[in-house]
């Protein structure tokens, strides 16, 4: 057992985890990819949507952490509780669609961008790259895994460095954070795709469950409603590791912007489709070193956000079907579980292999998601308001505001896309 938890004031990076993973886990590939075309296309005008979005994600990874330190179940147990089991499931089976579309992308991109440093096929370093974080999800407990994860995250300094390395007009940059500017259709298009790849669903369950995971694997935490008096330091805990983690979020979906507009915009190089085509565009306008920070952190995100959208659909059609589930248990304990993970990977891989053109399938990814996150944010913020669920720790009223704002950015989000 981690003795270090009986601390009632642990430090400041004790206090960090399920949620700077998954704050972390957000700028992944696909991420990079969104990020960088708004930085490319469009300089720093976009950059307000980041502030935009700060106290939205914020809000909705709180709500989802509160429901399974509360509870001691996850996101998709709770919504058991709420949902007909019909509606769940099928919710549950689009995001099973969305995240396998979303690691076979992630795995593609991880293994063009490994190619391009270290030269050779692509499709072979997907491979490599898809077996071992199989492998470690599969064979490493959750208290392990979950270290690993969390050191994983100072990949993302790569783009805070790639910021200090290229002539930035800071004034422009201020200007396009604070003040809101849509220049035309294509711009519209690309604010539905940072909402839609900023607040994405795999999220929501990751988080939940992961606080779940550190209730079962430590015998001094518990379900809040089961033990009251650990509220004060859990609750707090909690908020410091949600706004640190989305602020890391943020602040490195920042810096990719700022860093492509600074260069390739200002080169005139808009056409980018992938995190790949970023990287190799910007060898020959910010040079080598830049390239290569580039390259290797797209590689360094995917190793983190691939486990997360493997194991957060995991978690929600284990919990959704009422299976035995969680990465600290075994295959042979939760055979189902790991089922799940094993099938989202190699659909993963038969994606990157397929002739589906993984840009429009990203692009059915995007939409899938946003259109299955407006009814998981709802019942979500449901949720978290009865008492019957929560007892005492019904979300307080700062905490529901932000939430069904974000809910309802999301529902006119998703209306924008078919529209657009």
């Amino acid at each position: 057992m981690d003795t270090e938890r009986t601390d009632p004031k642990p430090s400041f990076g004790k206090q960090l985890g399920p949620g700077l993973i998954t704050g972390a886990a957000d700028d992944d590939p696909s991420g990079i990819a969104t990020y960088s075309q708004a930085g490319a296309q469009f300089g720093f005008q976009l950059l307000w949507t980041m502030i935009l979005t700060y106290p939205l994600m914020t809000a909705v990874q709180l709500v989802s952490a509160r429901i399974g330190r509360v509870t001691g179940r996850g996101l998709a147990s709770n919504m058991r509780d709420v949902l007909p089991r019909w509606i769940l499931t099928t919710l549950v089976a689009l995001l099973f669609v969305a995240n396998t579309i979303n690691i076979g992308a992630d795995l593609a991109a991880m293994g063009d961008a490994a190619a391009l440093v270290a030269g050779g096929g692509g499709h072979v370093f997907t491979i490599v790259f898809a077996v071992g974080s199989t492998l470690l999800q599969l064979f490493i407990p959750y208290h392990r895994y979950a270290a690993i994860l969390k050191w994983l995250t100072l990949v993302l300094l790569a783009y805070v460095a790639l910021v200090l390395m290229v002539h930035v007009d800071w004034a422009a940059a201020g200007r396009g954070m604070v003040i809101p500017t849509i220049a035309g259709a294509g711009a519209v298009t690309t604010i539905v795709a940072i909402f839609g790849t900023t607040i994405s669903p795999y999220l929501f369950f990751w988080q939940s469950s992961q606080e779940v995971e550190e209730i079962d694997g430590h015998d001094d935490e518990h379900a809040l409603e089961d033990a009251p008096d650990e509220a004060p330091r859990e609750l707090g805990r909690i908020r410091i590791d949600t706004f640190v983690g989305m602020a890391v979020s943020n602040l490195v979906a920042i810096a990719i912007m700022i860093g492509t507009a600074a260069t390739l915009n200002a080169a005139g190089k808009t056409d980018i489709a992938t995190a790949a085509d970023a990287a190799e565009a910007l060898k020959p306008v910010a040079g080598q070193f830049a390239f290569l920070l580039f390259a290797l952190g797209i590689v360094g995100t995917g190793l983190l956000a691939v486990p997360v959208l493997a194991g957060s659909v995991a978690y929600a059609i284990g919990e959704a079907r009422g299976w035995r589930i969680g990465l600290e248990r075994t295959p042979v304990e939760a055979p189902g579980f790991y089922a799940v993970i094993g099938t989202a990977m190699l659909l993963g891989i038969g994606i990157d292999w397929s002739p589906i053109d993984p840009i429009r399938a990203l692009f059915w990814s995007a939409v899938i998601n946003g259109v299955v996150a407006v009814p998981i944010m709802a019942v979500m913020m449901v949720v978290v308001s009865r008492r019957a669920i929560m007892a005492e720790f019904t979300a307080p009223m700062p905490l529901l505001v932000f939430g069904w704002a974000a809910t309802a950015v999301m529902a006119a989000a998703a209306v924008a896309m078919f529209v657009l």
